[in-house]
C-alpha cells in the first residue's frame, strides 16, 4: 500500500530505452541524488527473468536511500523481486487481479485515460493512477493523449492519487500546475541526459514549484 502519497512527486521512470548502454543501477542511483522520490524500472526488453534480476539490483539501490520501487507491467517480476509495487497498465492483466494476487504486498498503480477507466482501478484496488501522456511523446499515438481539462477531470473525480507523464521536462511542467496532480512521471527529461542528477535536481525544484500544495 502506498504510505505517503508526497513520494509520488518525482516519480522518475528508469527506461532502458532512455540509458542505452550505461548501467542502470548507476542511474537509477544518480536520479535518486537529484532528488527523485520514486522509481520505476521500465525495461520491455527483457525476460520475466532477465527482469527480476535487474529488479532486485535496482531494489538494493532503492532500499539504500528509502526511495519505493515500481516495477512496470509485471508483477510476477515485481513481487519475486521483492519491489515495492508494480504499474498495471490498460493491456495488462486487470488491476482487481493484480490485488488478488499480490495482497497488501504491492503498491499498485493504474493506468487511466477516462474517468470510467479511474473509478475501475480505483474499485479494484489500486493505490494510486498514472494519467497521460499529456504532451507528445515519441512512443505513444498522438491520439493517445489526454487533454488537461479530462486530466482535471480524472483526478478531481476521486480520492486517488494522480501521477501526470508523458513528455513532461523543464520546459512544460509548469502547464501542469493546478492540475491536481500529486506528481509528475518523467523518463526521457531525467534518462537521456549526460548528467542524469543535474536534470533530475532542476526538474525536482520544477515539480515542488507547480506540484500539490498540501
Amino acid at each position: 500500500m502506498l504510505k505517503d502519497k508526497h513520494s509520488l512527486l518525482l516519480y522518475a521512470i528508469a527506461d532502458r530505452k532512455c540509458i542505452g548502454d550505461r548501467d542502470i543501477c548507476k542511474a537509477v542511483e544518480d536520479a535518486i541524488k537529484g532528488g527523485a522520490t520514486m522509481i520505476e524500472l521500465r525495461d520491455k526488453s527483457l525476460s520475466e527473468r532477465e527482469l527480476i534480476r535487474e529488479a532486485k539490483a535496482v531494489k538494493e539501490v532503492c532500499t539504500a536511500a528509502g526511495v519505493p520501487l515500481i516495477v512496470n507491467d509485471n508483477f510476477r517480476a515485481a513481487l519475486v523481486a521483492g519491489a515495492d509495487g508494480v504499474h498495471v497498465g490498460l493491456h495488462d492483466s486487470p488491476v482487481n487481479v493484480v490485488r488478488s494476487m499480490a495482497g497488501d504486498k504491492l503498491i499498485i498503480c493504474a493506468t487511466a485515460k477516462t474517468v470510467s477507466q479511474a473509478r475501475a482501478a480505483k474499485k479494484g484496488g489500486a493505490d494510486f493512477l498514472a494519467l497521460g501522456p499529456v504532451f507528445p511523446d515519441p512512443d505513444r499515438s498522438p491520439d493517445a493523449r489526454i487533454t488537461p481539462e479530462l486530466f482535471r477531470e480524472i483526478a478531481s473525480d476521486g480520492d486517488l492519487p494522480c501521477v501526470a507523464l508523458g513528455g513532461i521536462n523543464k520546459d512544460n511542467i509548469m502547464v501542469l500546475g493546478g492540475s491536481g496532480a500529486s506528481g509528475f512521471g518523467i523518463a526521457t527529461a531525467i534518462f537521456s541526459a549526460e548528467d542524469i542528477t543535474a536534470a533530475t535536481e532542476n526538474i525536482r525544484v520544477l515539480a515542488e514549484t507547480f506540484g500539490p500544495h498540501d
